[in-house]
């Protein structure tokens, strides 16, 4: 895949420094709401301070500066909305009605450091909570509407919920290609496609822009699945920091159970090129987004 230069930093250094803004974002937010009730607060503040990559969230801010030229408030609120989405539903994930996985990030999931109950509360907490902050936190209130439009239209029942509905529902049987990127679709190109959307929103993009990172984001969601499916056949329960081989177990319908390794790396390759694709309209600026691609495409954990 071809090389992309990111904004004169190397492409950890660039991620790890949208990472620092979401985190201090995070933080900053959860610190002004004392009235969030201490077992919750710790629990909350567990999972989302454990390491992530914070990869969706710093696509909200990538897409805000690509349209802006820099990141707004308005931005920094939605990462951290987008984050505290994703971390609910890796909590929820976790549970032993769900996938049933002791470790996250490379540290006990959070009903193994806390309680069922907790967790589930914790999961819900950060769901609301993140809907809350963009009613409050942001100023204009036709950009906090379409931010809160966009982020339920992905993460709902229309959106992330459905597929990990279908996920649930697809364990052990055979499973088909169409079946897959159903499910890949919903449970997560859908994020990531809102993540687009959401930064582009936060600066002020106009609708073609937005349907341009639209596009962008599915293709790209679509990418870190299959890579996803991938590395969970692949990898090691340490490197990956989550139990490896736990797809198999569970008898989820994952592309290299339908069409194998080769075929399920050929996909990826094929959906980082139009993802890459996707981004023509707006030139070298968009390096960073097309680095991205590929960075997912080549990720090992």
């Amino acid at each position: 895949m071809q090389d992309f230069p990111a904004c004169g930093l190397d492409f950890a250094a660039a991620l790890a420094q949208k990472a620092q803004i979401v985190n201090e974002s995070l933080n900053a937010l959860i610190e002004d709401r004392p009235q969030i009730q201490t077992s919750i607060r710790k629990a909350m503040l567990y999972t989302l301070n454990t390491p992530g990559k914070r990869i969706r969230s710093a696509l909200v801010l990538w897409s805000c500066e690509l349209i802006r030229g820099e990141i707004t408030p308005a931005a920094k609120v939605a990462a951290a909305a987008m984050e505290m989405i994703h971390t609910y539903s890796l909590i929820h994930d976790d549970l032993p009605a769900m996938d049933n996985d002791d470790m996250r990030r490379g540290q006990p999931s959070c009903h193994k450091a806390f309680d069922e109950a907790t967790a589930i509360l914790a999961g819900d907490a950060l769901l609301t909570l993140a809907f809350e902050i963009l009613a409050k936190e942001i100023d204009n209130p036709a950009t906090a509407v379409g931010l809160i439009r966009t982020l339920a239209e992905v993460a709902g029942p229309a959106g992330m919920i459905a597929g990990q509905m279908a996920d649930l529902e697809g364990e052990h049987l055979k499973g088909s290609a169409s079946q897959l990127r159903t499910i890949h679709l919903n449970k997560t190109a859908k994020m990531f496609a809102g993540a687009a959307a959401m930064g582009a929103l936060a600066g002020g993009a106009h609708p073609v822009q937005i349907e341009a990172l639209l596009a962008y984001g599915l293709k790209l969601g679509l990418v870190f699945q299959v890579a996803d499916d991938l590395l969970d056949v692949s990898g090691t329960t340490e490197h990956l920091g989550k139990t490896a081989g736990k797809d198999a177990q569970q008898g989820k319908i994952t592309y290299p159970k339908v069409v194998g390794m080769k075929e399920s790396r050929r996909v990826a390759a094929a959906l980082t090129a139009e993802a890459v694709d996707a981004l023509d309209a707006f030139g070298p600026e968009a390096d960073i987004l097309r680095h991205l691609a590929t960075a997912l495409l080549e990720r090992t954990r």
